[in-house]
């Protein structure tokens, strides 16, 4: 049976440069209120890992040191109908509103997708309702953190950090 979820709160703060947008939490993120609490995730050790912190921190402390870097993390979908936690099971997904998104964080240069669906969803359900301008922010489709993608951690982490150290350090 399809179960109703609801997204997560955005993380950000207004000097966000990259966003980063999963699809919708799975069921222990939304269980703990925190983004990739799946510890088979790398999505924490993948980030830790590129601005030089400790993945053992607090996720307060982590979503801190994230925004102080100028990453933001949302999802593409508000709610949506899903059984489970995996991105292919995803049904009748609302979006996020991304026109408000846009108009407070101004700064956004890079928008990153953490796996495939993300970006389809992204493309499908809010990309053409976006004014030209937002359409024209660049993006790039990372490979996905959940370990349901059998590609090794090293190989994800060098795609992530490839990508996100040339927007951040720029």
């Amino acid at each position: 049976m399809l179960e109703k979820s609801e997204g997560l709160c955005l993380v950000a703060r207004e000097d966000a440069r990259v966003l980063i947008l999963g699809t919708l939490p799975g069921r222990l993120s939304l269980q703990e209120q925190e983004y990739y609490a799946n510890p088979s995730n790398a999505f924490w050790k993948i980030m830790c890992d590129l601005i030089g912190s400790d993945h053992h921190l607090s996720y307060r402390d982590k979503t801190i040191k994230i925004m102080e870097k100028g990453i933001a993390i949302w999802d593409v979908c508000r709610a949506a109908n899903r059984t489970g936690s995996l991105d292919s099971a995803i049904r009748n997904a609302e979006p996020n509103d991304f026109k408000r998104f846009f108009s407070a964080y101004k700064q956004i240069v890079l928008i990153c997708f953490n796996g495939k669906k993300a970006e389809d969803l992204y493309r499908r359900r809010v990309w053409p309702a976006l004014p030209y301008d937002i359409q024209q922010i660049p993006s790039e489709t990372l490979p996905s953190s959940s370990a349901a993608l059998a590609v090794k951690y090293e190989e994800k982490r060098e795609r992530w950090q490839r990508i996100l150290r040339k927007h951040l350090l720029a």
